[in-house]
């Protein structure tokens, strides 16, 4: 099994006729089973061509109606993006996963107010996506990289994300399921929401979970597993230093009033039974030792 999406999930692209939704596209296409996973485009103004095959439409409904896709990948340019959410949204998709770096804050918390009590799921903004090693990749991570396993991953960080799959690989060990969630302050799904998925799926044995200063995330994530996971968890916080007057990472890697600093997110997972490493390169071994 694996969690949020499989050979069997049908994917859009909002934006597919830009220049980054054609490479990823594209590149998640000729991906395992992307050939028959990638099955839309959607552009208000090119509906009716096509891209290399893939049809494109003039609205996610229509794109949903002629081809059953429920999932959405989202390269729309930052002043636009939240308002293609908002459509995913209201077409009823299952899962949206926006790719784009840099929507206004202010346009992410009126997204995420008009989302209460729909029944949509979204991954990001500002994230590199989800994939299920060996069938299908939604984003902008390198497929070549992962490989089918036990290991669930779930990151803020993209880059950490990867640094976590190429060192569970060199101890021998695949992923079940890697998602990256995204660092921006206002975003969709949580570490907490992807560990009751992990927690759930049969395939998932050990969990990576990768965060970031700033929030409180982490703590609550370090929380509820304590009381209700049932796999074991590797746990490191990118702890993010810059220079005075310059600010470095994520959006939401942000630290304020002393609170959310890596050394207090550490202790709170330590204290929730979280096997934590504060050296970045040692995350795959530490998860290694566990599963012995």
């Amino acid at each position: 099994m694996s969690i949020l999406v499989d050979k069997n999930t049908r994917v859009m692209t909002q934006g597919i006729t830009g220049k980054t939704g054609q490479f990823h596209t594209r590149a998640g296409r000729d991906y395992a089973n992307g050939r028959n996973c990638y099955v839309a485009g959607v552009n208000p103004r090119k509906a009716g061509e096509d891209f290399e095959g893939i049809p494109v439409y003039g609205s996610v409904k229509d794109a949903k109606k002629a081809t059953g896709a429920t999932v959405s990948v989202i390269y729309v340019p930052p002043p636009f993006a939240a308002a293609a959410i908002d459509e995913a949204v209201d077409a009823d998709l299952d899962l949206v996963i926006c790719i784009t770096e840099g929507i206004p804050v202010r346009d992410m918390i009126r997204t995420k107010d008009r989302m209460q009590g729909r029944r949509t799921l979204l991954v990001g903004p500002n994230c590199p996506g989800v994939i299920t090693p060996d069938e299908i990749k939604i984003g902008i991570m390198p497929g070549h990289i992962h490989k089918k396993g036990p290991v669930g991953v779930v990151s803020r960080s993209g880059t950490l994300t990867y640094e976590a799959v190429g060192q569970l690989m060199e101890v021998g060990l695949g992923q079940s399921s890697c998602v990256g969630i995204g660092g921006d302050p206002v975003n969709g799904l949580k570490h907490v929401d992807v560990l009751r998925m992990f927690n759930d799926d049969p395939q998932t044995e050990a969990v990576i979970m990768v965060g970031e200063i700033g929030g409180s995330d982490e703590e609550i994530a370090a929380r509820w597993a304590k009381d209700h996971m049932k796999k074991p968890i590797v746990g490191f916080i990118a702890g993010v230093t810059a220079p005075p007057g310059k600010r470095m990472g994520h959006a939401g890697a942000i630290v304020s009033g002393g609170k959310g600093t890596a050394q207090e997110k550490l202790a709170v997972m330590e204290e929730c039974g979280i096997n934590v490493t504060r050296n970045p390169a040692e995350m795959g071994r530490t998860l290694k030792s566990i599963l012995r």
